[in-house]
């Protein structure tokens, strides 16, 4: 299965998929799935873009509401994060997941699904030590406070996603923190030396992110949020086991990227050739697979896990690329075969009574019993779910998209500034 993975996304959609089109045309394959690492953007009119935290000079109506009014199809299915560069009050819509788009599919601020089999996990947001054992207090309309701590993720969040079995693919915007110890940390300091300060106090990256990755030992990990390509390979001691106590560990972390106009230029500007941009692709080994089926026997011979993350959707830069996953069998579908991960919604509803609506957040139960807590609920919904699917799993027999707010024209676009929308003419035809 051909997966396109892009970094920041920051709303040029119209160009990620004339990347993904162009590659396509020049190595004679067909991507089946696109997986965005965050900062999306899922501004659907000026109200949204009001409510973005970014600086006002960032404030742009980029690509997505063509894709929500129906303009356009995502020609790929897409699964997105969230990162800290949101409109926080549309992904608040669908917390535990669904679609922000016909074809584009939110993972939620934790969520599992699968793909043809595949199971794919993720976590959206940033880490911010003083908001992590929160619970999810904020309301609209936010003030600058909450238009930050919303997209801050939470203790709640990372021990959901700590019960889960080995996911083939995890993807976050944050990097896990000391990730950049197990690649080669010269080559990052030489194209991003702001960083050597963070990396020497150990503050660079989402401790809590660190302890999945070393509790779950997924195969692929995939993150954005720094603006470059890196790459690195996490070796597993077999002898040393994280819980879901531990990976709350705590920690600091650098303050929010804030987004520079380093060689911005707007996405009509970016020329997609992918010789000069982008590798072709690239190929992860996974001798390891063991089936497409959502399974717990699939845990535990990987020894590594793969960690790539890449840049922003800008002229040369390295933000977007190809991984070739492996299936057991073959697939005769034309589309991918989005389906629920029964194990993540036991887990979301063994969890659930813990959810705060309030800053408060309650005492959680201990791994052991969380588990048993899991394992009950996971009878009842291998018992109950299918019944109302069909007999299956698909998310489009339960999960269907429907407009929630009204969306701008589609050849609407333009910035806000002082608050005020500043419309561009439409494009002549």
């Amino acid at each position: 299965m051909k997966v396109a993975i892009q970094g920041c996304c920051h709303g040029d959609l119209d160009t990620i998929y004339d990347h993904i089109a162009v590659l396509e045309k020049q190595n004679n394959y067909k991507v089946d799935l696109l997986l965005i690492c965050g900062d999306f953007q899922a501004v659907r009119n000026w109200s949204d873009l009001t409510v973005m935290a970014v600086p006002d000079k960032y404030k742009e109506i980029k690509d997505f509401h063509k894709y929500y009014s129906g303009a356009r199809t995502a020609p790929i299915l897409t699964i997105v994060i969230g990162g800290n560069h949101e409109a926080s009050n549309y992904l608040w819509e669908l917390y535990h997941g669904g679609w922000l788009a016909p074809n584009i599919y939110f993972l939620g601020h934790a969520g599992s699904i699968l793909v043809n089999g595949i199971r794919i996990s993720g976590a959206s947001g940033i880490f911010k030590d003083h908001d992590f054992r929160h619970g999810h207090h904020e309301r609209a309309p936010y003030d600058r406070s909450t238009q930050r701590s919303i997209y801050h993720i939470r203790e709640y969040c990372i021990r959901k996603l700590s019960l889960l079995p080995q996911p083939d693919i995890f993807i976050s915007h944050d990097w896990p923190q000391s990730i950049e110890r197990y690649g080669d940390l010269r080559g990052l300091l030489r194209h991003k030396r702001h960083l050597k300060a963070d990396i020497d106090a150990g503050r660079l990256g989402s401790p809590p992110l660190m302890g999945l990755l070393k509790n779950l030992k997924p195969r692929w990990w995939f993150a954005a949020h720094l603006h470059t390509r890196f790459e690195a390979t996490v070796p597993h001691n077999e002898s040393i086991q994280a819980n879901s106590e531990d990976i709350a560990s705590r920690g600091l972390n650098p303050d929010e990227i804030i987004l520079d106009d380093e060689n911005e230029a707007s996405a009509s500007e970016i020329a997609v050739n992918s010789k000069e941009n982008n590798p072709d692709e690239i190929i992860l080994s996974c001798e390891e697979q063991q089936g497409i089926t959502c399974v717990q026997e699939k845990l535990s011979t990987t020894s590594v896990t793969k960690f790539l993350a890449l840049d922003k959707c800008l002229p040369n830069r390295r933000f977007l690329e190809v991984v070739d996953v492996p299936i057991l069998g073959s697939t005769t579908a034309n589309v991918p075969d989005l389906t629920f991960d029964p194990v993540w919604l036991a887990i979301t509803r063994a969890l659930h009574p813990n959810l705060s609506l309030s800053r408060v957040q309650g005492a959680y139960p201990t791994e052991t019993h969380a588990r048993t807590l899991v394992e009950r609920e996971l009878t009842w919904v291998k018992e109950e779910v299918p019944k109302k699917l069909d007999g299956g799993w698909a998310v489009l027999g339960c999960q269907r998209f429907t407009m929630t707010a009204p969306p701008i024209g589609p050849e609407e676009s333009g910035k806000i500034s002082g608050g005020v929308p500043q419309h561009k003419p439409p494009a002549a035809g």
